[in-house]
């Protein structure tokens, strides 16, 4: 942790870059700079202490990330499937963080092996921490990973929280009763309940505002967006984020990513082209989307 400038050298120097700077604070999902620059990283910093009084500097870890969203209580747990997010605004991971510009479920860099392994050493001792706590945590605890090429999960974060976007795609797969989940969850009786998933994948891709993510525009017309679509097993839907209706009773936006298409299928390829075609149907001036959603499962089929 840097707290004072007078550090800030010091500290990069105990790292080899690419440095990570990282606010401990709710950053809207755009609070990490991960970069070989060193001006880029001492600039970083100096924000950080400028914006909060302390800024975490952290080892950078290479690999593919998942994230996989754990329901738990002081009785029990329940991982739902692994997803994985895409947080730079452009294709092909490039240009800067944002709070996701897409995700999917499942993500096959999250194997089985792995997924044991990330029970084991990670899930199992927090949930052991959390639930002998004076007052146990009830909620969801995220779990952010790096998966090396070994196939050695490493930690990146952990938020107390549902996901945005992966909880779009990994809540449509469970196939029992959420609310049942929810309540035992809250009620502190998870482990009484059984809970299922469908064998399906889920993608979703994201409409963002024209500039995001710097200050981007909104109070612009959204139309098309309630389209839905569904062809036997594939069915595609909006999830809407950052939008509101003005006083005419126009949808419009309201935020930098302004909503979701969720496509879901037997086949990930099936799921990423329902999602593409709902999102193509809808119109906002000036927006953006990626259009290469779960690029690295596709590359694996």
């Amino acid at each position: 942790m840097v707290e004072d400038a007078s550090s800030i050298e010091t500290a990069l120097d105990s790292f080899e870059p690419p440095w990570v700077v990282k606010r401990d604070v709710l950053a809207a999902g755009k609070g990490v700079t991960v970069t070989s620059d060193r001006n880029e990283a001492h600039d970083a910093l100096v924000a950080g202490l400028g914006q909060d009084g302390f800024v975490l500097l952290e080892e950078h870890l290479s690999g593919e990330e998942a994230s996989v969203l754990v329901v738990m209580d002081e009785t029990g747990y329940v991982c739902l499937p692994a997803s994985q997010d895409h947080k730079r605004v452009g294709e092909g991971d490039t240009g800067p963080n944002t709070g996701g510009m897409g995700a999917y479920a499942p993500a096959p860099v999250a194997t089985p092996a792995v997924l044991q392994r990330v029970i084991d050493e990670i899930v199992e001792p927090m949930h052991h921490h959390l639930r002998n706590q004076e007052v146990p945590y009830r909620g969801c605890l995220y779990v952010g990973l790096m998966i090396d090429s070994q196939g050695t999960p490493g930690v990146i974060e952990f938020n107390v929280r549902f996901g945005d976007p992966e909880t779009q795609v990994t809540i449509p797969l469970i196939s029992s009763d959420l609310a049942e989940l929810l309540l035992a969850c809250a009620e502190g009786r998870v482990s009484d309940i059984e809970v299922e998933f469908h064998s399906y994948y889920a993608a979703t891709v994201v409409l963002a505002s024209e500039g995001y993510p710097a200050p981007s525009a909104t109070g612009r017309v959204i139309s098309g967006s309630e389209i839905e679509m569904e062809e036997g097993e594939i069915r595609a839907f909006v999830h809407y984020a950052g939008a509101s209706f003005d006083d005419a009773g126009n949808l419009v936006s309201s935020g930098g990513r302004v909503l979701s298409a969720t496509g879901i299928a037997p086949e990930i390829g099936e799921a990423v082209a329902a999602a593409y075609e709902v999102i193509g149907c809808i119109d906002l001036e000036g927006s953006h989307y990626r259009s290469d959603i779960a690029y690295r499962a596709l590359q694996r089929v």
